[in-house]
């Protein structure tokens, strides 16, 4: 109990002693951090990050425990892994410098919040319309929605893109002799971020048969990333999507637009599905239980 007293009076003067530049100084450092862990969150690099946790972790219970041989190989590996840490994270490194002061950096972002909302909207309202007119026509089509996980390597494998959606554009990407056409577009924010971009494939062996390269490649990204992929086929013109690693078919124009802005819309933005019973259902559902119970 005098210990917690002491831990607790050192505790209120140390409080006594701060200043508002102290403050300062510990916000600016938790927002940095807070930041930096949030971009290791959305992008591949997360797993890479836990390992260097635990080396570091293994290197100071070496050290507590005396294990000498142990705390010196692992001391020799943070020495030299620095170098290797430099290399392995100079695509994460060079995309934090170059989007400091950006949009996803700013204190301003949190007023575009609406803003973005709005371009997300007519993303989907697009996609749905120029789905409708691929389907028709039968033209492949492969659109993916980034969400938290930034897809910035997969836009290295194709053209940058920075446009504001539109059914003709969608359409003329996907046109069987564009040059863009075989490959994927990504949405971003409600803009076209990029276009004939390469997925990784599916590595489900439990996929059906009849599906083609596009839909493996459509649920390879649902696999490997929190993405939304839309997918026209270019055999039969169906509309599918996949999400989690799961392939829903066979959808309309007005379930696929449904189900994007479920999916990427903020929950209070998302319009819930209302099921009306007209009268004539409402009497048919009645005589029906009239049956049952007789």
């Amino acid at each position: 109990m005098e210990v917690v007293l002491e831990r607790l009076e050192w505790f209120y003067r140390y409080l006594l002693m701060m200043e508002f530049t102290d403050l300062l100084d510990i916000a600016i450092l938790s927002f940095l951090i807070y930041q930096l862990l949030s971009l290791v969150k959305r992008t591949s690099s997360g797993k890479l990050l836990k390992g260097v946790l635990f080396i570091i972790l293994a290197l100071m219970v070496s050290s507590w425990l005396h294990l000498n041989t142990l705390n010196f190989v692992l001391g020799k590996l943070v020495e030299w892994g620095v170098l290797a840490l430099i290399i392995l994270f100079q695509p994460e490194i060079r995309r934090i410098l170059e989007q400091v002061g950006g949009s996803r950096f700013s204190f301003l972002s949190v007023f575009n919040k609406g803003q973005q909302t709005s371009d997300l909207e007519n993303a989907i309202r697009v996609t749905a319309s120029a789905c409708a007119d691929m389907s028709k026509s039968r033209t492949g089509a492969l659109i993916v929605f980034e969400r938290k996980i930034l897809l910035d390597d997969v836009l290295r494998s194709g053209t940058r893109l920075d446009a504001i959606p539109s059914p003709e554009l969608l359409k003329n990407i996907f046109f069987v002799k564009a040059p863009m056409h075989d490959g994927a577009l990504i949405m971003r924010e409600g803009r076209v971020l990029g276009a004939g971009c390469m997925l990784p494939l599916s590595r489900n062996v439990n996929l059906s048969r009849d599906l083609g390269m596009r839909h493996r490649a459509g649920i390879g990204m649902s696999e490997n990333s929190d993405a939304v992929v839309v997918l026209v086929s270019e055999e039969t013109g169906t509309i599918s999507v996949a999400v989690g690693g799961m392939l829903k078919r066979h959808l309309a124009v007005d379930t696929l637009q449904l189900l994007l802005e479920n999916e990427l819309l903020p929950k209070e933005d998302a319009p819930k599905e209302k099921h009306k019973l007209n009268l004539r259902e409402r009497l048919s559902r009645k005589k029906k239980d009239g049956e049952k119970d007789e």
